[in-house]
């Protein structure tokens, strides 16, 4: 996995967004996890995890509940080793409903381009089946390259 470092252009930006997303489409703990520090801090809703070990359980343990698993990222803004995003996500439980997941990110890189803080605010909507968005195969890489596109309900 080619990692992207600070400082970030508009360009290099888009693509850490896009290589995130196609990263967390792929529902694979270990690919994700390797995009994150040894000692990342995150916070996810009302988790507060450390390292990347935390990290990984966290993530076979989402993507257990959170079945057919599709997201979509989009750039907010950026600085010189920070990123603000803006996802959708849309999955469903064991018991057949489906939600659509509202949020931001907040990212923080350090110098060799991993990830060493996430700030993730999250909130969840039921949905009808017929409501969704997201269609592609899964898991797999949102088809097209807008990593910059708005999401819209």
């Amino acid at each position: 996995m080619t990692v992207i470092q600070p400082p970030f252009t508009r360009e290099s930006a888009v693509a850490r967004v896009r290589a995130a997303e196609d990263a967390w489409n792929s529902r694979d703990a270990e690919r994700v996890s390797l995009g994150y520090s040894q000692d990342s801090e995150w916070r996810n809703r009302d988790q507060f995890l450390r390292g990347r070990e935390q990290i990984r359980q966290f993530l076979k343990r989402k993507w257990e509940r959170e079945l057919d698993y599709r997201l979509q990222k989009s750039l907010w803004c950026f600085s010189d080793n920070r990123i603000g995003v803006r996802f959708e996500y849309e999955y469903h439980n064991g018991e057949g409903q489906w939600f659509r997941a509202y949020g931001v990110e907040l990212w923080e890189f350090a110098a060799d381009g991993l990830m060493k803080r996430r700030e993730a605010s999250i909130n969840d909507v039921a949905i009808r089946e017929a409501d969704r968005k997201f269609h592609w195969s899964a898991p797999g890489s949102r088809p097209g390259d807008d990593a910059e596109s708005t999401t819209r309900r």
